[in-house]
């Protein structure tokens, strides 16, 4: 499908942000009232495909959605943050498998509409997002929903959903404390909230076993039938393969296109997760998928644009949205295996939004980063100052120092670099928001 242009929307989205509360304010009391006022077009949408977890939500349901596209059907997806335009957040399914990003008219259109019906009354930016991707979804038939949760699980807009066709709980970590609470098993006791009684259940690899007792329990408790990662279903390399198995049996599948050790358990629980809300897969739809899944600001290497030209010659480049220490581990450890096959100085370039565990994101990188340059965060106010950001990479064991831009980092990289060492890998990341910055300055659309 053809991308939009954009500008319409985005001004009705900008007039929404002034009348209405930033942040978060988790019921979903406002959203069930707005979404009568509309005729209820969340009970009538396709099969819906619910996933939640504090990391890898977002690899997954790109998984999911290859997965299906590569079986010839129509998906709509609902994403979120988005990275460089609002309109990330509704790719809208077609024909045989193609989708893209929702026209700007139609986002325009339906955001005034919800508007209306809401009427002034008290309600969340999110809130209307999710309402306005119900109406969207109904309207526009497609074989399949996939829904990623906002924030947490149990209070989120979209689990306004009484039933799904399967629900999926991703690894689970600290994050969003304030919302969610300070220990794992209380996160995940929030992000099980979207568990229906009686619903297919897909738990991801867990890091934390407190976490993952939480999430079989509720399971059990609400009587749904259960796929756990490591017991029911797993992945892993074999002779530079992907080997999946399950219950049925094994698939000799190409490692995915997403690079990094961890996207292994989140194929795996994609694969599982679509056979568990009803469809089918063949062994070629699953190739496919595997060789064509994309999802931007996940390990994405930038090959050319406008900061590949700032950074010294022959540079790798990477961006990647991870902003916890879960998903720090994940990165780090990527990071180190790209240093094991080829060697190179590691720069990082990160800004993070203050909600977010700084340190605990920057010690997985100690000994294996050269140097850190912090910047602040185009777009929100709401960014660690690089001065801060820096002291807790400094605390982490790293040399570090604060930069008001990225170009800024790129040029001072150029000084460091050195004749006598192979062109630097440089990691441009630490929030969705700042891989969206990168993404947008070096000019490369997140499609």
């Amino acid at each position: 499908m053809d991308n939009p242009s954009f500008g319409a929307a985005e001004r009705v989205i900008e007039h929404l942000m002034e009348l209405h509360p930033k942040g978060f304010d988790l019921s979903l009391d406002r959203i069930r009232v707005l979404l009568e006022k509309l005729g209820n077009p969340h009970l009538a949408l396709p099969p819906v495909i619910h996933i939640a977890g504090t990391n890898g939500k977002g690899s997954t349901t790109a998984f999911c959605r290859a997965l299906l596209e590569a079986s010839g059907l129509s998906v709509h997806v609902h994403s979120s943050p988005h990275l460089v335009r609002w309109h990330e957040r509704f790719r809208i399914g077609g024909p045989g498998g193609a989708s893209g990003y929702v026209d700007d008219a139609l986002l325009a259109e339906t955001l005034e509409r919800v508007d209306a019906a809401n009427g002034g009354a008290k309600a969340t930016v999110f809130e209307m997002l999710t309402a306005a991707t119900f109406v969207l979804f109904a309207e526009i038939p497609a074989d399949v929903v996939i829904l990623e949760v906002g924030l947490g699980g149990r209070f989120d807009a979209t689990n306004i959903i009484d039933k799904p066709a399967v629900s999926v709980i991703m690894p689970i970590s600290l994050d969003h404390q304030a919302y969610l609470g300070d220990r794992v098993e209380l996160i995940a006791a929030e992000k099980a909230g979207i568990m229906k009684p009686g619903v297919p259940v897909v738990i991801g690899q867990q890091e934390y076993e407190a976490a993952e007792e939480v999430l079989i329990a509720s399971a059990d408790r609400l009587g749904c039938p259960l796929h756990v990662y490591g017991q029911d279903f797993s992945a892993h390399e074999e002779h530079g393969r992907l080997v999946y198995q399950d219950g049925d049996g094994l698939m000799d599948l190409p490692l995915p296109a997403l690079p990094g050790r961890h996207q292994y358990a989140n194929a795996a629980a994609a694969i599982s997760a679509v056979k568990a809300a009803g469809f089918t897969l063949d062994d070629s739809a699953v190739e496919t998928a595997m060789r064509s899944v994309f999802w931007p600001a996940r390990l994405q290497r930038l090959h050319e644009g406008e900061l590949v030209t700032a950074a010294p010659a022959g540079s790798e480049i990477w961006v990647d949205g991870g902003h916890n220490p879960g998903a720090g581990e994940v990165i780090a450890e990527a990071m180190a295996g790209f240093e094991e096959r080829d060697p190179r100085p590691l720069y990082l370039v990160i800004g993070m939004i203050n909600t977010k565990d700084p340190f605990g994101f920057f010690e997985h990188f100690a000994g294996l980063a050269t140097y850190v340059y912090c910047a602040p965060i185009k777009g929100t106010e709401a960014f660690i100052d690089p001065v801060a950001l820096a002291s807790s990479a400094a605390d982490a064991g790293l040399s570090a120092e604060p930069v008001s831009s990225i170009g800024e980092a790129l040029a001072a990289i150029c000084l460091r670099a050195r004749a006598d060492q192979p062109p630097p890998r440089i990691l441009i990341g630490g929030s969705l928001y700042f891989a969206g910055n990168a993404l947008a300055e070096n000019g490369t659309p997140p499609l």
